[in-house]
C-alpha cells in the first residue's frame, strides 16, 4: 500500500497465547506477522484512519501448516503502508526485526499519517518472545532483509531516500551506516552469497545494485529498468535470477495488468531479460525454497468498492521458473487485499495474508502446481506483512 494512495488483545511486553511453552528458536517452521489496525478504506478507496494502540506482531507456529497456531503476540506498531516485507527473521530463528513505518497522529480533530523511524528487535529465544531493543533508523523504514549470515540487515527508508545498514550480534542491533540513494527505495534484498543487494527504487521504476564487502555497502550506480512502480523483490535460492513486483499504480490497483520483471544476475552487469504479465496491483512476492515456483499477490482493486475494476477478492499469480524462463501458470482467488505471501521452508505450502478478510489462505504446493486447501487461518486483526523462518 502506498502512503501516497493510502495517504487490545495484548498488554505488556509480550503475552503467550497458548498454554504450552514454545521456544521459537527451536520450533520451525514459524512465521512473523504484522497486524495493522490503523488503516482501512471507504467505498471510494479513500483511507479511513484509526488511532494507534491496537497493532500487534504475531508469532505463529507452523508445525502443521494446515493448522497454524498463534504462540505469542507483542503490542508493537507496524503498517500496511509500504510493501508487506517490513519485517524479517534471521537465519537461525533467534532474532526478528520489525520496521515501524508510519504512525497515525491527531491534528486538530482529524487523524493523519506521518512517517515513523523505529526498528523493533525481537528476542525469539526468550520464552515467551519479547521486545529486546528499539533502534532509530531513517524516515519511514519499510522493506527490509537480514543477510544470509545473519550479521547484517538492510532497511529501505522510503521517507528520506536512503538505506540503513544494521549490524546484528544477537539482540545487539546497531545502525552502522546509511547509504544515500537518488530517490525513494521500497525494499532491499540480499543475494544468497551476501556479496550484493538489490534495491527497488519505487518512483524511479528501477532496481539498483549494491556491492557488499565485509561491513561496507556501496551503491555502484548499476540501475536496471523495471516495469512501473517496483515495490518488492526476491532472489532465487541459486542466486541466478531476481524477480520484482511492478505494482503499476503507485501502491494501488488501477484496472490495468502489471508485470514481474526478470533479472539475470549471472550477466555482467546484471540485466532485465523478461517481463511476465501478472494481474492488477502486485505487492507481495515470494519464491519457493526449491527455486522452481514464485507467487505474486494481486490486489485486484479489492479495497476500492466503487472503482470500475473492483473485485471482492484478490488473487495469487503463480509463476513457474525453469532455468531463466519464467512463465505464468495459474491465477488463484484468495481473500480481500492479499499482502504477504510466504512458502514454508520445505516448499510444500504457501500462505497468503488477506488484509480485509483478516485471515491467511493456506495453499498446497506440488511441483509447479499450487492448490488452495480451502482452509483459512483467522488472525485477530488485519495482516499487513509477514515473513517465514528459514
Amino acid at each position: 500500500m502506498s502512503v501516497h494512495r493510502a495517504v487490545g488483545l495484548c498488554l505488556g511486553a509480550a503475552i503467550l497465547l497458548c498454554s504450552s511453552s514454545v521456544n521459537l528458536a527451536n520450533a520451525k517452521p514459524f512465521m512473523i506477522v504484522g497486524i495493522d489496525e490503523k488503516l482501512l478504506w471507504d467505498d471510494d478507496g479513500k483511507p479511513v484512519l484509526s488511532a494507534s494502540g491496537k497493532d500487534q506482531v504475531l508469532l505463529v507456529d507452523l508445525a502443521n501448516p494446515e493448522s497454524p497456531k498463534i504462540v505469542a503476540s507483542l503490542p508493537l506498531k507496524n503498517s500496511i503502508v509500504g510493501p508487506p516485507v517490513n519485517l524479517d527473521i534471521d537465519p537461525t530463528g533467534a532474532v526478528a526485526l520489525v520496521a515501524d513505518s508510519v504512525d497515525v497522529v491527531k491534528e486538530g480533530d482529524a487523524l493523519k499519517q506521518v512517517p515513523d523511524n523505529k526498528i523493533y528487535v525481537i528476542d525469539l529465544k526468550s520464552n515467551p518472545p519479547k521486545l529486546a531493543a528499539t533502534v532509530t533508523a531513517g524516515k519511514q523504514p519499510s522493506g527490509l532483509s537480514i543477510s544470509p549470515s545473519g550479521k547484517m540487515a538492510l532497511v529501505a527508508n522510503r521517507g528520506d531516500n536512503s538505506i540503513s545498514v544494521l549490524s546484528i550480534n544477537g539482540t545487539d542491533v546497531k545502525v552502522t551506516d546509511t547509504v544515500a540513494m537518488p530517490d525513494s527505495v521500497a525494499h532491499v534484498v540480499f543475494t544468497p552469497d551476501g556479496k550484493r543487494a538489490l534495491a527497488v527504487r519505487f518512483p524511479a521504476h528501477k532496481v539498483s545494485v549494491l556491492d557488499i564487502a565485509g561491513e561496507k555497502v556501496t551503491y555502484n550506480k548499476v540501475d536496471l529498468p523495471t516495469g512501473q512502480w517496483p515495490y518488492n523483490i526476491v532472489v532465487t535460492p541459486n542466486g541466478k535470477l531476481a524477480l520484482t513486483s511492478d505494482n503499476g499504480g503507485a501502491g494501488s490497483s488501477d484496472g490495468s495488468v502489471d508485470t514481474t520483471s526478470v533479472i539475470d544476475l549471472e550477466a555482467n552487469p546484471p540485466r532485465i531479460i523478461d517481463r511476465v504479465v501478472v494481474g492488477d496491483g502486485p505487492e507481495g512476492l515470494a519464491i519457493s525454497p526449491k527455486g522452481d515456483v514464485a507467487v505474486a499477490a494481486i490486489l485486484r482493486g479489492s479495497n476500492m468498492k466503487k472503482a470500475f475494476f473492483y473485485q471482492k477478492n484478490g488473487s495469487l499469480t503463480i509463476l513457474k521458473i525453469d532455468g531463466k524462463k519464467v512463465t505464468k501458470t495459474q491465477d488463484i482467488e484468495v481473500g480481500g487485499l492479499p499482502e504477504a505471501v510466504m512458502f514454508t521452508p520445505d516448499g510444500k505450502y504457501l500462505l497468503a495474508g488477506n488484509y480485509l478478510t483478516q485471515d491467511f489462505s493456506i495453499l498446497r504446493v506440488n511441483g509447479a502446481k499450487v492448490t488452495d486447501t480451502g482452509k483459512r487461518f483467522k488472525v485477530p486483526g488485519h495482516p499487513a506483512s509477514g515473513r517465514m523462518s528459514h
